[in-house]
Order: structure tokens, then sequence, then C-alpha cells
């Protein structure tokens, strides 16, 4: 039983023709592929070599029988027919797999247990012994499959799956098969690159898979030459003289490969806990040598070769099945791309991905791309040439329409400004030309160009790049309602003008004050975000939806600030809104972010938020009630933001939080989580709101509200009130 054996190889869907191709190279002399797998003809030797060599299979299965089973009964008898008296010994155990479907058997656990039944009851007949059932480390393993009348008997060689290497003992959420990782770099052409001495990188790199199989390619080593037990171990038809060469000459062509110069192979995981699971990993395969990882987030990512050389730009991104949220992971796809385009040009890039329309955001056109299977999730490796010529580039820009209809027929057709209108105008023109120069040299997008400068025109004009965002303030009761709606007209004929946009991108919106258990309601269900730059990042906002947009201006310099100082540190950011100022502190170096709201809604917005800034879950976003919260918390933070609403009566709270009457507790007990050399900001925009004298006594308080008012805030000081906590030393 040695020449002329039929095997079934079997391995993920979508990887046949790569399996056929590496099974040729092992020996295989008659190759024919099929669903998950190839059937080969071949001698034992290459049953062998398939088990130690193939990157590819999940099981070598060497077949011993076909027979027609229609039935229960039929299965049975077939299976007892044939003589396992030279495969087990009685004394031996078993574990059977079965697969398929016949008359009487209506689950594989009831067809496992008559193939059982049937090979216990042939082998106990000599002397009454019997084999005893072990499905972890059986001396025998068993693998039937019924289909159209049919039973297919074999003896599995491999014993656990072949992509269980041995050197992968933890790993991170949601982990790539080694075989399915094999297979993608050699769709992607590592084989070839490494051969000629290129370089591998994975930005998000989790367990470390691709960088393992990476490195064992480069180096020539089998994958599975730690692997200690087998499924032919215990087999009675084991030959040792053949496989005991075999995995000698394994052991000799890894240790010839890993003297060799090691390949430039890295690695980078933003979450520091996976750190130390990856290395173990690394060290298990024996390639400490070979393969670095570092911590990194997607957004510091820039692979720099020791010898220049350009190569593979390996990954698998969350694509929204099981990890992560699709409107967020859409940002995070456009971070990868933005990094891929500015830092790796020259280099190869294989994406594996559940979602392809995805990896449309990422602004490179793929040249290849191949169907795979991540487990029963259908997915697509996406092959792309990181040049310019392959680059596709620009923003869809948000709809613009007023969130209400204002009298104009033609919104884009240019007006014909009233004096009262013109006088509007020139106002703006003023505040333009200072404020638009102060911003130009600031690097400022995004500011308050106009706020009620003059009391006949109540509203407040924010510019948003060329967008603007005009809230109109109730008027007084004074001012009848006619007038208001005549000088807002005049804004709406003005801004165009003096902006020089078209009319559609000016969005209007009415603040009015909320009395007893009125909330602010969603105003628009658009959905539509633009992207706005600010400082070193990047921050989206939606100017239709929502009364305010995302984003505070008047805490811009707060913000810059929290960014200089968080390095090293952990944030802490209450009543986060959507988390900018936590995406300030995670690019300047924050070693963790922990955001808490209550609000769903704005928690989605700020994992968008940190996405588009390449950024991880090692930033922490918390659903709850603050207060709720602190009183549970046990973190320690050495920086803490705190930016909570004038009043809330949210339909999750159960009590209303009102800032001047609960400012005490909230920061007492903000406090005792901050570290003895922290640093808290409090904040907040209630006009008469008084800091509780005796905080003031209990700890360093210093008003500076000054300093983190911008110029274009500085016209209206009574914005918000900022102070900056210590502990008293």
């Amino acid at each position: 039983m040695r020449n002329n054996l039929e095997f079934f190889v079997t391995c993920p869907k979508g990887i046949e023709g790569l399996l056929l191709e590496e099974l040729r190279t092992l020996g295989a002399e008659s190759v024919k592929e099929t669903v998950a797998g190839t059937n080969v003809i071949a001698d034992l030797a290459f049953g062998y070599r398939c088990c130690l060599w193939s990157r590819l299979a999940n099981r070598v299965l060497l077949i011993l029988d076909r027979f027609p089973a229609d039935t229960a009964q039929s299965l049975y008898d077939g299976m007892r027919a044939i003589d396992w008296r030279e495969h087990l010994t009685a004394s031996g155990t078993l574990a059977v797999d079965f697969s398929g479907t016949l008359t009487g058997v209506d689950n594989t656990h009831f067809g496992a247990l008559k193939v059982k039944d049937a090979i216990v009851d042939a082998l106990r007949e000599a002397d009454g012994t019997r084999p005893s059932v072990d499905k972890i480390a059986p001396h025998l393993r068993v693998n039937v499959h019924c289909r159209s009348g049919q039973a297919q008997v074999a003896i599995d060689l491999s014993g656990n799956s072949l992509h269980q290497r041995g050197y992968r003992l933890q790993q991170g959420a949601a982990p790539l098969k080694e075989n399915l990782a094999a297979a993608i770099l050699i769709r992607a052409g590592w084989p070839q690159l490494a051969k000629a001495g290129g370089a591998l990188a994975d930005p998000m790199c989790g367990s470390g898979t691709f960088l393992v199989e990476a490195a064992l390619m480069a180096a020539d080593v089998a994958p599975n030459l730690h692997r200690v037990s087998w499924g032919f171990s215990r087999w009675l038809q084991h030959v040792p003289t053949i496989w005991e060469p075999l995995l000698a000459a394994a052991r000799d062509r890894a240790e010839a490969g890993l003297a060799g110069s090691p390949l430039w192979i890295r690695g980078y995981e933003a979450d520091p806990r996976l750190l130390q699971p990856v290395r173990n990993n690394i060290q298990r395969a024996g390639l400490n040598e070979w393969v670095k990882v570092y911590q990194g987030e997607l957004a510091t990512f820039a692979p720099s070769p020791d010898r220049g050389q350009a190569g593979l730009i390996v990954t698998n991104p969350p694509y929204g099945e099981r990890l992560g949220d699709t409107a967020s992971l859409v940002y995070l796809y456009q971070k990868l791309g933005e990094v891929l385009r500015e830092r790796c040009q020259g280099w190869q890039a294989a994406i594996f991905t559940g979602n392809p329309d995805l990896g449309k955001r990422m602004g490179i056109r793929s040249h290849k791309q191949y169907a795979l299977f991540n487990g029963a999730i259908p997915c697509k490796l996406l092959m792309m040439d990181l040049s310019p010529e392959r680059f596709v580039t620009g923003k869809a820009e948000p709809s613009g329409e007023a969130t209400r209809e204002t009298s104009q027929p033609d919104r884009n057709a240019p007006a014909r400004l009233s004096e009262s209108a013109q006088m509007f105008a020139n106002r703006l023109r003023k505040n333009l030309k200072l404020l638009g120069k102060w911003a130009r040299q600031n690097e400022i997008s995004c500011y308050r160009l106009y706020d009620a400068d003059m009391p006949e025109f109540s509203v407040a004009i924010d510019l948003y790049d060329d967008w603007a965002h005009v809230q109109e303030y109730a008027a007084p009761a004074t001012i009848s309602e006619d007038k208001a709606q005549s000088r807002l007209q005049d804004v709406l004929a003005a801004l165009p003008d003096v902006l020089g946009i078209p009319a559609d991108q000016v969005v209007l919106k009415q603040r009015q004050r909320q009395a007893g258990k009125q909330q602010y309601q969603r105003m628009d269900r658009r959905g539509q975000f633009m992207e706005v730059n600010e400082g070193r990042v990047r921050l989206l906002v939606n100017l239709t939806d929502y009364l305010d947009t995302g984003l505070f201006l008047d805490h811009r310099p707060l913000r810059l600030r929290i960014a200089s100082e968080a390095a090293g540190k952990r944030f802490l950011n209450l009543f986060c809104y959507t988390a900018s100022a936590s995406v300030h502190a995670a690019a300047g170096g924050a070693r963790r972010t922990t955001s808490v709201d209550l609000s769903r809604t704005y928690l989605d917005w700020a994992r968008r938020n940190l996405s588009l800034n390449g950024l991880s879950d090692l930033h922490q976003l918390v659903q709850a009630d603050v207060m709720q919260w602190l009183e549970e918390d046990r973190g320690e933070y050495e920086l803490i933001f705190i930016d909570p609403p004038t009043f809330s009566n949210s339909k999750r709270l159960d009590d209303i939080f009102d800032v001047q009457r609960d400012h005490v507790h909230l920061i007492n007990l903000a406090m005792a989580r901050l570290t003895q050399r922290g640093v808290m900001y409090f904040s907040n925009n209630f006009r008469r709101f008084k800091l509780d004298e005796g905080l003031q006594r209990a700890y360093q308080i210093e008003d500076i509200s000054a300093q983190t008012l911008d110029r274009d805030f500085q016209r209206n000081t009574r914005i918000h009130k900022t102070w900056r906590i210590t502990r008293r030393e």
C-alpha cells in the first residue's frame, strides 16, 4: 500500500487552483481539481510530503474504499466489511468525521455513530477487545463522506487541520487561518518578491499570520516542520523509513534557509496588548531574526526598509463582519488608501477584504481581484500597483441645500441686494478680510465669520471650507416675525455674493431655546458628512442633519492644547460628543484614550472620526451616563477633558443633568480618577455659570478662558468658560 494511492486533499474554497499547482511540485502524479479540494494519485511519500510541506491544504485524506450507501444500515455494512485490523489495533483509539446525507441519517452525529459502531464491532470480533473514542488525539481518524448514494471512506493522515502550524497559540479577534494567509501571499506574488530580496509589511498585523507565513516561505521552512503529532503517527501502515528522511531533509532546508540574510518583514499593531502574543508566535516559529513587530497606528505607518527596497504591503483590515461598524470602516479604508498613496509608492499592495465596496474608498484602482472565502464569508483579494497612474482621488461633496425653504425661486441665481442686505454684506466683507487672512496664516479652514455683530442681523455664520453654516437665533419678542424673516432673506442673499460660493452651499438652521421636556430633534436624514482639517487631524462634520455640526469651533485652541500635552498619557474625554478632542489626543501620541457619552449617534460619529485618522479600537468609546460611569470606573488618567451640556434630560438618564447644580459632584468624581500630577480641563457654555468656591479651595484652579478663545471668537468672550484644574501640592 505504497504506490498508486488515491488522496483527497482539502483546502479553503477559492484556492483550489493554487493547491493543484502546489501538489504537483510535491510529487502528485495525477491531479484533478474539485470544489474545496483536489483528487490526487500518488505514492505514500507524497502523502507525507503533503502533510509536511503544503502551505494551502487543510487535510490529507487517504482514500480506503468507496461503496454504495443509501441507508444507515448499508453504511454500517459497508464500513464493517473493511478490514480495520490493517489500520488500528483493537485496543487503540478512534475518531470519526462524517459529512453528507443519506436515508435514515438525519445529522452528522448519527452518521458518525454508525461508522464508529461498525469499526468497533469489526475489531472486537477476535477477543472482545474494542477501541475507544478519543476526539482529541486518536490513533486513527476516519473520514466518511456520503453523497448521491455513495460513501467515500478515508484515513486522515494530517490529524489536526494542517492550517494549525503550532506557532499560533494566542490570537486576536477574527484571526485569519494560516493556509488562507499563505494563499493570499502566493496570489500576491510574495514567493517571487522574496527570491528577489523584497520587503513585506502589514500595517494592521493582528496576530501576525501574514508575517510568519511570509517568513516561512522566504526562509524555505516547511510550514508544519514543528508539528509533533500527525494523523499517521500511530496508523498501523505508517512507514517510518519513508517519513523520517523527508523530515530530516526538511530540517536541513530550514537550517540553511534561516542561516541566510533575513528579509525585511515588519508588522505594526495598534493594540499593545497584542504585541507580546504576536512576538510569542514569531518565537515559536523560530523567526525572531526575520520578523519584527512594533506598536503603531495606521496613521503613523510608513515602511522604511534598511536597504530602501520596495516590496509588498499585505493586510486584512476589518470589513464589518463581527468587527467594527461599516460606517466608520468607510473612513478606515479611506485612510488606508491615503497612507498607501502617500508613503508606499513603488510597492505592491494586497488588500484582503470581505467588503470590496469599502476597497473602492481607497482611491487606488486594483489591477487584479481574486474571489476567496474567509470561512463562510465571501471575500476579495484586491491587488494594487502603488504608482500614481493607478491613483483615483477626489472627494464627494455633501448636499448643501438649506434645511428649510426660502422665498428665492432659484437659489443659485445671483441675487440683487437690498439696501439692508448691502449693509450686511459690507460688514461680512470686512470680517472676511480680517479673519480670512488670519485663518490662512494659521492654516484654519473652519472658523466663525460672524456672530450677531449687528443686532438686527441675529445669526451666527461659520465657514467650513467653502460651505457656510448659518444659525439663526430666535428673534427678540420686540421684532416682528415678518421683519425677522426679511432680515434672514438679506443674509441668505448676501452670503453667496460675498463668499463667492453657490447658494446651495449655504446651510440654514434656526436655534431656539429648549424648555421643559423638549429636546433638540434630528433635523434631516441625509447622513452626508464632509471632511475638514484641524491641526494634524481630519474631522467629519454634518451640516444638515443636526442643530450642531459635530465640531464646536470655539474649542479649537483647547483641542490643540490637548494634542500638545497628550504624548504618552492616558486621556479621558467626558461628554465626548463626536470625540474630536480624543482624536487630537491620539494624534498627539496619547497612550490610550477613553471617550464617554450617552448618545449612540455621537459615538458612531466618533468611531468614524477615529477611523478617518487611522486610529484603532485601542481608543475606547463608551456609551454610558457619565456620572454613573465615573462612580464605577477605577481607571487612572493623566489628562481629562470635561465639556458637559448645560442641561440634559435624555430619555436614557434616570435623572436630569444640570451643570450648575451637578458640576461639583462631577468634578470631584473625575478628580478621583486623575493622577497626582495630572491635568483636568473643565469647560461649559452656560453664560450664568459660577464655579463653586469649595472646589477652588480643594483644588488648584486657573481660569484659562481667554487662552482658549481664538481670534474668531474674541468678539463674543462669553461663548464658553474654561478652567485648568490640578491637585494642590
